[in-house]
């Protein structure tokens, strides 16, 4: 399948008064148009506001599928969604979390990223839905995207393909990740696995040692 970009998303980080408090964040992105320089931590125009749990080296972008859309608006069907409503820097087609690595190397435009980890939706989510529920649904549905770190800066533009330059051999998907920490705890043999990975991000490395040790 041909793998593609969609839609570039990029916002800076507003004030929104969420449950009687103001919050700010990052998570409003807006597609824009021509195109717009990756760098290693993010895309220009773009930025995060809470630095410690968004954006870094590992997390310099965020993809998700266009394909989940649908399922989305069959299950909120009163709701907008427009791309970019999960907060994704880039809305994709044709890479999903149960068929990418890892790991795994991709060239879009001039630009080189590399799969990092899944997201975990936190409570700014609810924020841009206007619903608290959507973030259990976000994680029950499994349908998180995926960050990725930028290997070689670059320009990209929506209507780009990916190409995969390498595949990382460990075998463990994206998908993997989010299934062993959410649903098969036990699942020792794929922790085992997913401790050795070099490229997933430090902090999910350490939990998953942590569960390991804990097992003794």
């Amino acid at each position: 399948m041909t793998m593609r970009l969609i839609s570039v998303n990029i916002g800076q980080p507003r004030q929104v008064v969420w449950k009687g408090r103001t919050v700010t964040t990052g998570i409003f992105k807006d597609p824009v148009a021509g195109r717009v320089a990756l760098r290693q931590h993010n895309l220009d125009g773009d930025a995060q506001a809470d630095l410690s749990v968004h954006g870094g080296p590992s997390k310099a972008v965020y993809l998700y599928p266009a394909e989940h859309y649908a399922a989305w608006r069959q299950e909120l069907p009163d709701m907008e969604l427009p791309w970019g409503m999960f907060g994704e820097n880039f809305t994709t087609e044709g890479i999903l979390e149960a068929t990418m690595h890892i790991g795994d190397r991709l060239r879009i435009g001039t630009a080189v990223v590399r799969v990092t980890e899944p997201r975990m939706p936190c409570y700014k989510l609810g924020l841009r839905f206007g619903r608290d529920d959507i973030i259990k649904r976000f994680l029950a549905s499994r349908r998180t995207g995926l960050y990725v770190a930028v290997e070689q800066e670059g320009e990209v533009e929506a209507g780009e393909t990916f190409a995969l330059l390498s595949r990382d051999n460990h075998g463990v998907t994206v998908a993997d990740i989010t299934r062993v920490y959410a649903y098969e705890k036990d699942d020792v043999e794929t922790i085992q696995r997913i401790v050795h990975l070099p490229f997933l991000s430090a902090p999910w490395r350490e939990y998953f040692q942590e569960q390991l040790t804990k097992r003794g």
